[in-house]
């Protein structure tokens, strides 16, 4: 229970709402990173600035390929990497001559971010962007003010010439300029120009939307909060704190951030608190560009599995680094583990048990807020009990008896983050036992456990912000019940 002095503060942390662009992000849930440039030429993962244009030569270049890799898993969007540090920029930017224009790849004609955008569009998924605030090959990078205009320009032709962007992914990478000075980056202008010409897009990373889990390792929270500490926004804008080399361990790192960001012990004293949800970034290889001593290292299923419950299962978005090869193509070893990893996430959620469910809870706040809606399919209506409850429970009859190992719950997004922790129990016999202890739900929790068969289901809130909401609540049988995130088993 809410502890008097604690009131005030957990209902204006339940009263946080995210932005109709954050929803809409949020709803993509799983895309794809495509880090491409000339690295994927030289074998290195961060290039110098100095790499001659003509080494860019992708000749069986195929965009398509890509968005049919990325659909085969079932993702909704991809970001392709149109300036990394080296600054060398896949499309003909009229800023520098650092580009495809002065490579042999399609006459010096090409455009790599105009065909994977078009791709996107003909394939029906989203296409974003990541843009280098730190290039080492351009004159003015130290010169502050000259370079901010210069950055500014190059955002304005890629957030003009290329259809909606859903995203624009910026990291805080950040280094000295040919004077000796560090960058002062203009954060607000760039944003500025992102919300005057591509309005719906989020900004990612070193941006007020999105921001980053802390690590490219994968790694996951048991509670990823989404209201968290306003300060959280600047975290990855510190110069001092930005990866200033290629030392080979920044991404197997784990500890970049402190593991509880948002509870209500951490949130009591709180000024101000904002809507900040989390993505998670990592490779399917050990790299992020392509490397050929690689190819026998994609990830294994299992791995990307449990990745994909912890992330997209875990209130936050999986974003999965695809690096296409010399070809431009991304290749057979990457594409043949994103297909598995798509019939396996389908195949888990291909059929939902409550099709003729009903549910009965111990309170509801009104006819509108009935504890059925969580079977609807919609994610605008919805299931709360009276304000001020913040314990409640709902009882599920499936009709007849059922056997599954998944259940996943999510909370009505428009109405804030609200439940803390739960329980989930099935009856057997007379008594109910319980299969799954879980904490934050937010926009969906993927709870596992070891198989069971019951015709009945019991969701405990045990805690929550205010008053809690459910928008929906599925039940599976899956393979891999009972994995890493399963909490109790029978």
């Amino acid at each position: 229970m809410t502890q008097t002095g604690d009131t005030e503060a957990i209902k204006r942390a339940a009263l946080v709402k995210p932005s109709e662009r954050q929803l809409a992000w949020q709803e993509m849930e799983f895309y794809a990173f495509i880090h491409f440039t000339v690295n994927t030429f030289t074998d290195r993962e961060w290039g110098l600035g100095d790499e001659d244009p003509a080494i860019f030569n992708p000749v069986e270049f195929n965009a398509d390929q890509w968005v049919d890799v990325c659909k085969s898993a079932g993702m909704k969007g991809l970001i392709l990497t149109c300036k990394h540090h080296d600054g060398f920029c896949l499309w003909p930017s009229r800023y520098t001559d650092h580009s495809v224009k002065n490579s042999p790849w399609r006459g010096g004609k090409g455009d790599v971010v105009k065909e994977a955008a078009d791709a996107c569009r003909r394939g029906g998924i989203k296409f974003g962007i990541y843009v280098s605030p730190w290039d080492r090959h351009e004159r003015t990078y130290g010169d502050s003010p000259r370079y901010n205009e210069f950055f500014k320009n190059q955002l304005r032709e890629l957030l003009t010439d290329y259809g909606d962007i859903f995203c624009v992914w910026f990291d805080g990478a950040c280094g000295e300029g040919p004077n000796g000075k560090r960058q002062e980056y203009d954060w607000d202008g760039y944003y500025e120009v992102i919300r005057e010409l591509q309005p719906n897009a989020v900004i990612s990373v070193c941006g007020p939307d999105v921001r980053w889990c802390g690590n490219e390792a994968g790694h996951t929270r048991q509670s990823e909060w989404s209201v968290v500490p306003a300060q959280l926004q600047d975290n990855e804008k510190i110069q001092k704190k930005s990866q200033q080399i290629d030392d080979g361990q920044f991404s197997k790192r784990v500890d970049t951030q402190d593991s509880d960001l948002g509870s209500r012990q951490v949130i009591k004293n709180v000024r101000e608190l904002i809507w900040y949800p989390a993505e998670v970034n990592t490779s399917i290889r050990p790299g992020w560009f392509y490397h050929a001593s690689e190819d026998d290292k994609v990830r294994p299923l299992d791995e990307l599995l449990n990745i994909y419950y912890g992330s997209v299962g875990g209130n936050a978005n999986f974003l999965l680094n695809l690096p296409p090869d010399k070809r431009g193509l991304i290749h057979e070893n990457d594409a043949e583990r994103l297909k598995q990893l798509g019939k396996a996430i389908s195949e888990t959620f291909e059929i939902n048990l409550t099709e003729r469910a009903a549910a009965r809870a111990t309170d509801t706040l009104d006819e509108e807020r009935d504890a059925n809606n969580i079977f609807d399919g919609s994610c605008d209506t919805y299931w709360c009990p009276s304000e001020g409850t913040e314990q409640a429970e709902i009882e599920i009859d499936l009709n007849e008896l059922q056997t599954f190992n998944t259940i996943v719950l999510m909370e009505h997004l428009k109405s804030g983050q609200r439940i803390e922790s739960f329980t989930l129990e099935c009856k057997e016999g007379d008594g109910w036992r319980e299969i799954y202890r879980g904490t934050v739900v937010g926009y969906k929790r993927i709870c596992r456990f070891d198989t069971v068969t019951s015709r009945y289901i019991r969701l405990t809130i045990t805690e929550s912000r205010w008053c809690p909401t459910l928008s929906s609540f599925g039940v599976y049988l899956g393979g891999g019940g009972g994995m890493e995130r399963g909490r109790i088993s029978l």
